[in-house]
């Protein structure tokens, strides 16, 4: 109930600004930057640069945990490890706004329901399309896993790479950082987050 009150309330904010604010607050700032708005090549930048961030920051107009409302019992009594990995998703740094590239490894131990391998990755870029820092971006996939499906543990890693630190600041390219997020099992059993660790290495 709370997570959907929020959701309704990012919306709200988000209705509150018109798409002409929005574009003139571009405008702004390609002028800022030294450019001329009204110069062909960039006269219609604002309203693709809207567009853009209409797509990149969709999360917020969604409950990621609407995805994983449905799920399946028919399962055989299947009670092992699932693990989605390899998840792609883009994200954007909330402290620069610069975008942050990279995979998350999602897996859980199902109690007596699984759901469809698609919704964890609509899970994974719900909460990657919004403005975000990566720490809390893995804490949430975990959470969000674990309120829903109720299982046994849930694990989550995420290998990203932050373009705030490679196109400025440091500039050092190649660099990764490495996040975890463990509950439950996956937390309390040694050999239970080795076998998840084991899985997303590919071995």
């Amino acid at each position: 109930m709370a997570r959907a009150s929020a959701t309704r309330k990012r919306a709200a904010r988000a209705a509150s600004v018109s798409q002409e604010q929005a574009e003139q607050a571009v405008r702004v700032l390609l002028q800022w930057a030294g450019e001329e708005p009204a110069r062909e090549g960039l006269r219609d930048t604002p309203t693709r640069v809207v567009r853009a961030y209409r797509d990149w920051f969709s999360g917020y107009l969604s409950d990621p945990a609407d995805y994983l409302r449905r799920t399946f019992e028919e399962v055989e009594g299947y009670d092992e490890m699932i693990v989605l990995r390899g998840i792609e998703f883009e994200s954007h740094c909330e402290h620069h706004m610069a975008p942050i590239i990279g995979r998350a490894h999602v897996g859980y131990l199902p109690t007596n329901k699984v759901v469809g391998i698609s919704k964890l990755a609509r899970v994974v870029d719900g909460y990657a399309r919004r403005f975000q820092v990566q720490e809390k971006l893995t804490a949430q996939i975990a959470q969000c896993i674990d309120s829903v499906l109720r299982p046994r543990g849930v694990g989550v890693v995420i290998d990203a790479a932050h373009q705030c630190m490679t196109t400025r600041g440091v500039h050092k390219r190649g660099v990764s950082m490495v996040t975890s997020k463990m509950l439950g099992a996956f937390r309390e059993d040694a050999r239970t987050r080795a076998e998840f660790l084991r899985f997303i290495d590919g071995t």
